[in-house]
């Protein structure tokens, strides 16, 4: 898994970027060097392993989805005014909105680039699929945002936006290795339905790192959710669950607009923790990897292969970042 880490490091390295004007291109070399799990293209090459074991050819294509995602970041971090990512400051607060949306533009127009760099005999079949997983990030995003203005979201409508807004880019990234691969046209709709699974069970690690996570490894504010009212399956649970004293501490923290930080992050937490709210989103989280696991279990694919793909999404469901 190292060995793979690196080539994709070093293809993101070695991006074909241009040198003027300097601040159009540089945060886009900022961002990317800032690390991250690099999840994304290395479901790619897992998706293409459950077929074929070398995977020298598709190290340039996967590099879409990574260059795609980044691209997602920046300018999400401008609509949530994001101060930190991956532990250092955001595009914009180191240059500014404007900036920060043009080399975002550029990034996005690079993921063509990189599509570019697959088969063309699968080319065509890559570029749509893209398209509409694109456009469901935007959607999920859209959703994301509109759920600040609404009073109460249910259950079901966060896990729909996580799966529009987190979980598509994964299902894409795991399908679009098979794709590469070769494969038939059923088993790139299960892969694309594996890691759709497992994108909605990452995204549900990811808020509870956001409140329960190390400072130190997580690399963004933890209880920054708390702090913005966001609307996570934790709050959205708690909400759903508290009795009326817990509900009303809870009404009086959320509609305060002067406050400490710390008080209301302890305060919020220790809510969640009378009702048992880590659990149940750890849970919810183990029953989406669970049948992720059962339907790659079903795949026709090297064995080799699918044992890769259990120990990363094991390693996914264990992390503290």
């Amino acid at each position: 898994m190292k060995e793979q880490l690196q080539k994709i490091e070093d293809g993101l390295a070695s991006l074909a970027l241009g040198d003027q004007p300097e601040n159009l291109y540089d945060p886009i070399r900022y961002l990317l060097s800032l690390g991250g799990k690099r999840l994304r293209p290395m479901l790619v090459l897992l998706g293409h392993g459950l077929k074929k074991e070398d995977n020298q050819s598709v190290i340039s294509p996967a590099l879409a989805v990574e260059v795609f995602h980044n691209f997602t970041l920046m300018h999400d971090d401008i609509m949530d005014e994001a101060p930190i990512r991956r532990g250092q400051p955001t595009v914009h607060e180191k240059w500014d909105q404007t900036v920060a949306i043009l080399s975002g533009d550029t990034m996005m127009v690079k993921a063509y680039d990189q599509l570019l760099e697959g088969p063309r005999e699968s080319l065509l079949d890559a570029i749509k699929k893209f398209n509409k997983c694109a456009i469901e990030v935007c959607e999920g995003q859209q959703l994301d945002m509109n759920f600040e203005a609404f009073d109460t979201v249910t259950e079901a409508q966060y896990l729909e936006m996580i799966r529009l807004k987190t979980a598509v880019l994964l299902g894409f990234s795991l399908e679009y290795g098979g794709l590469l691969a070769g494969m038939e046209s059923n088993q790139l709709a299960q892969l694309n339905a594996i890691g759709e699974k497992a994108g909605i069970g990452f995204q549900l690690m990811d808020d509870l790192l956001d409140v329960y996570g190390d400072k130190a490894k997580f690399g963004k504010l933890v209880g920054g959710d708390i702090v913005s009212n966001k609307k996570t399956y934790l709050l959205i649970k708690a909400l759903e669950l508290a009795n009326d004293t817990q509900r009303k501490e809870m009404n009086k923290w959320l509609s305060a607009t002067d406050f400490d930080i710390n008080e209301k992050v302890a305060a919020i937490k220790n809510i969640y923790g009378e009702l048992g709210i880590f659990e149940l989103t750890q849970k919810k989280m183990n029953n989406f990897y669970d049948e992720a696991f059962a339907l790659l279990d079903t795949m026709d694919a090297r064995e080799e292969g699918k044992k890769a793909l259990i120990d990363f999404f094991e390693k996914l469901m264990k992390r503290e970042r």
